[in-house]
C-alpha cells in the first residue's frame, strides 16, 4: 500500500488520473519546495495540501489554511503577519499572524488569486526573506513555512494581464499539481458514491442501500460542474429525503436530472436501453449523435488535442 493511502485523509480513487496524482504527492512531500496546486472549484485542493503535510518531515507540526478570498483587504496583512497592540483602532493586544502561527509547519494559502495585488508584494517578500513585520512592528521575525498555495485561476493568465505579480507566481509555482475534475474521472465516481452513502447513512442512522439502475445511470452520466463537493451534497440530500432502501431518480435533484437530459448528445439511456413501445428510431441518426458526442467528450478530456482525441476513439493518427 502506498504511504498516501495510509493517511488520515486519503485521496479517494483508482483512476489513472488520481493515481499519477498521488504518485508526484508522495515525490514532493517529503521536500519543503513550494507547490502551487490547481484546479476547479470543489475538486478537492486542500485535501492535497493536507496530504502533501501529512506526508512531510514537519507532519507533526502546524498545518495552518488561510482562504485569501474570504478576509476582507483591510485585514489581509494584519491576518497573515500578526499585529502590535495599538497599530490601529481595535489593536487591543498584540497578535501573531498566520505565518507565526505555521512556523515550522505548513501554511496554505488557498485561493491565491483573489490576493490583491498590494498583499502580492508583502507575501513576495516574506516568501523570498524567510522573515515577516507585524503590522506596526519593527521587529524581523524569521520564520520556517512550507508554502503551498492553490487557486481556481489561471494565474499564468493573470500573470500576463498584470492582475498577479509574474515574480509571486514563479515562487509559488515552483511544484505544479493539476486537480482532475470528476468528469475526467468517471471510474471514480461509484467508489465517491459508496463513500459519501456510507457517511451520511452513519451520520442520520439511515439504510439506504444503493442506487437503483436509472438513478445510477444520470449520476454517471452527470458532468458535476461542481466536482466531488456537488457528489457529497447530492449524496447527504438523497440520503435525508429518499423514503425506500434505495435512491430514485425524484430524490435526485430536477435541475440535475434536467441537465443530463439536456446535455450535449445522445443521452446514455437512449443507447443502452431503447424503448421500442415508443414507436421505431433512426439508428443512422442515433449512431451519428452518438459519434458527435464522443468526439466532443474526447476533445474536452484531451484539452481540444484533436490528435489524442483521434487516438481515444481507436483512429490512430498518421
Amino acid at each position: 500500500m502506498a504511504l498516501i493511502d495510509e493517511i488520515k485523509r486519503p485521496i479517494l480513487g483508482n483512476s489513472p488520473e488520481v493515481a499519477a496524482l498521488k504518485k508526484m504527492i508522495e515525490r514532493v512531500a517529503p521536500s519543503k519546495t513550494n507547490v502551487l496546486v490547481i484546479g476547479e472549484s470543489g475538486t478537492g485542493k486542500e485535501l492535497v495540501a493536507r496530504a502533501l503535510h501529512d506526508l512531510s518531515p514537519v507532519k507533526d507540526g502546524p498545518f495552518v489554511a488561510v482562504n485569501c478570498g474570504a478576509i476582507p483587504e483591510t485585514l489581509l496583512e494584519s491576518e497573515l503577519f500578526g499585529h502590535k497592540k495599538g497599530s490601529f483602532t481595535g489593536a487591543i493586544a498584540d497578535k501573531p499572524g498566520l505565518f507565526e502561527t505555521a512556523n515550522d509547519g505548513t501554511l496554505f494559502l488557498d485561493e491565491i488569486g483573489e490576493l490583491p495585488l498590494s498583499m502580492q508584494v508583502k507575501l513576495l517578500r516574506a516568501i523570498q526573506d524567510r522573515s515577516i513585520r507585524r503590522v506596526g512592528g519593527n521587529e524581523t521575525i524569521k520564520i520556517e513555512v512550507r508554502i503551498i498555495a492553490a487557486t481556481n485561476r489561471d494565474l499564468e493568465e493573470a500573470a500576463k494581464k498584470g492582475t498577479f505579480r509574474e515574480d509571486l507566481y514563479y515562487r509559488l509555482n515552483v511544484i505544479l499539481l493539476e486537480m482532475p475534475p470528476l468528469r475526467q474521472r468517471v471510474g471514480d465516481i461509484e467508489l465517491l458514491m459508496a463513500v459519501f452513502l456510507k457517511k451520511f447513512n452513519e451520520k442520520q442512522k439511515r439504510k439506504i442501500e444503493g442506487f437503483s439502475p436509472q438513478a445510477l445511470e444520470i449520476m454517471l452520466s452527470h458532468r458535476w460542474p461542481g466536482n466531488i463537493r456537488e457528489l457529497e451534497n447530492i449524496l447527504e440530500r438523497v440520503v435525508t429525503l429518499e423514503a425506500t432502501n434505495q435512491v430514485q431518480t425524484s430524490t435526485l435533484p430536477p435541475e440535475m436530472i434536467a441537465a443530463v437530459r439536456k446535455a450535449a448528445g445522445v443521452p446514455r439511456e437512449l443507447v443502452l436501453r431503447p424503448n421500442f413501445m415508443l414507436g421505431s428510431v433512426d439508428l443512422e441518426e442515433i449512431l451519428d449523435q452518438v459519434r458527435k458526442f464522443y468526439h466532443r467528450e474526447a476533445l474536452l478530456y484531451t484539452k481540444s488535442d484533436e490528435a489524442a482525441a483521434q487516438k481515444l476513439l481507436g483512429k490512430a493518427s498518421n
